[in-house]
């Protein structure tokens, strides 16, 4: 195949498009800070102003957020004194601002699902896709539901902090079991069914729950994956369940004679009477759900997250930034093993029907989204680098397929998107959205990087710090720089961060894994460039980092370049060098279609390295290879597959169990040999 000389020329920070005013006025962020001059006295201009606002009085501008996301707290001693700005205590908020660990709202009780499931009764507030059938529930239907799920795990035993796990796709099922849960006090868990046995018990053993919800296979790209062996091992390893609740009929599977078996649809059906809908008032810090990280490097660790906490960060995101209100129609394409599952569900706070999407985003090709973005009207479209990179390799064209004039906004996290990517969105989805990419981590399971109504939309680039989130870059020494890459780091406490790691007696681990570094500030683990207009840039993970001849790049940066070239699908860049000294820069390449790795290719990638990156980034070898290994959630596995090729053992580093594609990693393995 002949190299593509085609060159791409959309620069990082090409303007691609300019405020739309009419969206600007009528947008939530608008009304709240019209909100904060009528009723608080405070007058902003600018994005840049009011974001200042939010972290110079950061206690200050929670408390407002609480009051005008809940009318009802504005009414007390606490919402009063923040607007009127009189006699108002920042550490009836906060406790402190020493990081890790600080006490929010001390004192207040409120419960997640009563705020997810007080929207008109009447509107529709969930949509679900499977392959091949669509459900729909309005909010009084799915409130039946949750009553009905919530009822039954009480009368078996759920209590007010016990654990609830799923082993679920992204479904009406997992959604009824979420609220039910956290209606009763109870903390979610869950893993999509694509997991491996072996990941599902390194996640859920660690937390011991009292009820597993499941399914008995799944479908995905026009097949059916029967899951009954792998449920078998997962629970005859969770020891003590009180219950497990199918999806259809559990009674092949071997369970306890005092394990109470549920069949989900049985629990729900109309026919069944209604019952009371009770929420437990909890305290504000009381654990709503436990996320885990990815587990490439060794057991995942079990993040734990609050109902203040996320109520609080996940509506002031998905309303002043996303501008996600009552009546849209928000979609974000994940599983239930990735926090964006978390966040989409979260479109229930804000009163917006959400859409929820199992199965292949390539079954039966790659317009099954876009066709959904149609059918449903969908106003905010969140989806993944990946998958817009995938788009743009395979050149469709939605625009020409499907009338888009509904998407206000195209969302995109998981990863840098590149500069083409931001291009390719404008030319071949929609010349008018905004093209939004966020950053943010399951750490925090939220995003603090993001866009609004208020900004532009650059190549390359994230718009702005969200509200109340401190974000910085930092260098080695701690030092605040601007317009250089630094170290990401979050400066004072945000709302979503983890109240505690599971079983982590004194914080020594959480510790060690986000302030280790830099005592007392939030080391989240990229690459990032903020420039001097606010905007920031990410260039990957600061643990893969590219280190030659103490020139330091990010990964993003990288990928970028390599992957413009039409030939080449995917790409993993491995810096081989150990603490002794300096070794090889690897450069792995996934043929397009029909192309073959040729030394004609392989010199045009080291001459666009050369120019476009630096000389001391050419890689040493370039090896064509069948699959890049991912994590289920599509996370490149740079450090694993780097640990690897320099000769640990596979079982060491992770577990396969975790991975969407396992047999990437033997010819991987097989290399590993020649570097020893």
């Amino acid at each position: 195949m002949a190299i593509d000389e085609t060159d791409k020329t959309v620069k990082e920070g090409d303007l691609l498009r300019s405020v739309d005013l009419r969206v600007k006025a009528d947008c939530a962020l608008t009304a709240f800070v019209a909100w904060l001059g009528s009723e608080c006295g405070l007058s902003f201009n600018d994005y840049r102003s009011l974001w200042r606002f939010s972290i110079d009085e950061l206690e200050r501008f929670w408390a407002l957020w609480m009051c005008y996301f809940d009318p009802g707290f504005a009414t007390g001693a606490l919402g009063q004194s923040a607007i009127s700005g009189r006699g108002f205590d920042p550490a009836k908020v906060l406790s402190s601002r020493v990081q890790p660990q600080p006490r929010w709202f001390e004192g207040l009780k409120l419960n997640y699902a009563r705020y997810a499931l007080s929207a008109n009764s009447g509107d529709v507030a969930v949509v679900a896709y499977g392959e091949g059938d669509r459900v729909e529930l309005t909010y009084s239907e799915l409130s039946r539901q949750v009553a009905l799920l919530a009822a039954y795990l009480r009368d078996i035993g759920v209590q007010p902090g016990d654990r609830v796990a799923a082993y679920l796709p992204n479904s009406v099922f997992a959604l009824v079991g979420f609220l039910a849960s956290a209606s009763i006090g109870a903390i979610w868990s869950s893993c999509s069914p694509d997991f491996g046995a072996s990941a599902v018990v390194d996640r859920f053993a660690q937390i011991e729950p009292k009820v597993l919800l499941c399914v008995l296979g799944y479908s995905y790209g026009g097949k059916w994956f029967d899951r009954r062996g792998e449920l078998g091992e997962i629970v005859g390893a969770l020891g003590e369940l009180v219950g497990v609740v199918f999806d259809g009929d559990g009674s092949g599977l071997s369970l306890g004679a005092s394990v109470a078996k549920g069949d989900f649809s049985s629990i729900v059906s109309v026919e069944r009477p209604a019952v009371e809908l009770d929420f437990e008032e909890v305290g504000f810090s009381h654990p709503l759900w436990i996320l885990y990280s990815s587990g490439t490097t060794g057991l995942p660790k079990a993040i734990v997250q609050s109902h203040g906490g996320i109520l609080i960060e996940h509506s002031r995101v998905l309303a002043l930034h996303c501008d996600i209100r009552a009546g849209d129609r928000f979609m974000w394409y994940t599983t239930t093993g990735w926090m964006m599952w978390n966040f989409l569900v979260s479109g229930l706070l804000v009163g917006s029907t959400i859409v929820l999407v199992d199965g292949s985003i390539a079954y039966p090709d790659l317009y099954r989204l876009y066709e959904i973005v149609a059918a449903e009207r969908i106003t905010y479209f969140g989806t993944s680098a990946p998958f817009i990179n995938a788009c743009e390799k395979a050149a469709i064209v939605p625009r020409e397929r499907f009338d888009l004039g509904c998407l206000r906004t195209l969302g995109s996290t998981g990863a840098p998107l590149s500069r083409t990517g931001f291009a390719w969105v404008y030319e071949n989805v929609s010349a008018s959205l905004q093209l939004a990419s966020v950053s943010g981590g399951t750490d925090v399971c939220t995003a603090f990087l993001a866009s609004t109504p208020w900004h532009e939309t650059r190549a390359g680039e994230l718009s702005c710090a969200t509200l109340g989130a401190n974000v910085k870059a930092f260098d080695e020494d701690g030092v605040e720089v601007v317009d250089e890459v630094g170290e990401l780091v979050i400066c004072d406490p945000m709302p979503s961060m983890p109240i505690e790691l599971w079983k982590d007696p004194g914080a020594k681990k959480l510790r060690a894994a986000y302030f280790s570094k830099y005592p007392g500030i939030w080391r989240h683990g990229d690459w990032i460039k903020i420039k001097a207009s606010g905007s920031a840039v990410i260039y990957g993970r600061s643990d893969s980092t590219l280190n030659r001849g103490g020139i330091r790049m990010g990964t993003a940066e990288f990928y970028a370049v390599v992957e413009s070239v039409a030939a080449v699908q995917d790409s993993l860049v491995i810096d081989t060098s150990r603490l002794e000294g300096e070794g090889e820069l690897w450069l792995f390449v996934v043929m397009s279609p029909n192309a073959q790795l040729s030394s004609a290719l392989s010199a045009e990638l080291k001459r666009r390295i050369r120019e476009d990156l630096s000389p001391r980034h050419v890689p040493d070898r370039v090896v064509q290879v069948a699959d890049i290994p991912r994590t289920i959630n599509g996370k490149k596995m740079e450090v694993p597959i780097k640990r690897i090729l320099l000769g640990e053992s596979p079982e060491s580093v992770l577990s396969t169990g975790s991975m969407a594609n396992p047999a990437a990693l033997a010819e991987f393995i097989d290399l590993s040999g020649r570097l020893k």
